[in-house]
């Protein structure tokens, strides 16, 4: 996984309309970056529907919400409309920034080993910088907890 105080990779990739995104778009903001496995899976599309139920305060306290996962742009114009998602799912077919994140990794299933994307989530700051990692996420409660965490280091930001 990427570490915390690193400077963020940027990236260009296209999201569900097929509008390219860069982290740099992003400079001065916050930025949750989180990357799934699948479109259309239980877990991802609870992932991806908590995240939307709290867009609205994370869009509050400055923070741009980013899914990524190696599935095409066709595949998350599916997944975005059949959930209503209101932030960009960002296609990486390559897989290049997902593994530039760190996101890429051996997983196991059913016995089985095999590579594919690790549930992650990074938080950058409005400087590009790595502020949180979660490496291995579980999706219950997950995006409640980034925006706690978001929260907490605004806060630790304002008082010092």
């Amino acid at each position: 996984m990427i570490s915390e105080g690193t400077k963020a990779p940027d990236f260009a990739l296209p999201d569900q309309e097929g509008r390219t995104h860069r982290l740099s778009d992003y400079a001065g903001r916050w930025v949750v970056l989180y990357f799934y496995p699948k479109d259309n899976t239980p877990g991802c599309s609870q992932e991806a529907r908590d995240f939307n139920a709290l867009q609205g305060r994370f869009e509050a306290l400055g923070a741009a919400v980013l899914g990524v996962s190696k599935d095409p742009v066709e595949s998350h114009r599916r997944f975005a409309a059949k959930l209503g998602l209101r932030f960009p799912l960002l296609a990486d077919p390559e897989t290049a920034v997902i593994r530039a994140y760190g996101a890429w990794g051996k997983k196991k299933l059913y016995g089985k080993e095999y590579e594919g994307t690790i549930r992650s989530t990074v938080l950058v700051d409005p400087e590009g910088r790595v502020a949180r990692v979660w490496p291995k996420v579980r999706v219950k409660g997950h995006a409640e907890a980034v925006l706690a965490e978001l929260v907490r280091l605004q806060e630790d930001r304002r008082g010092s």
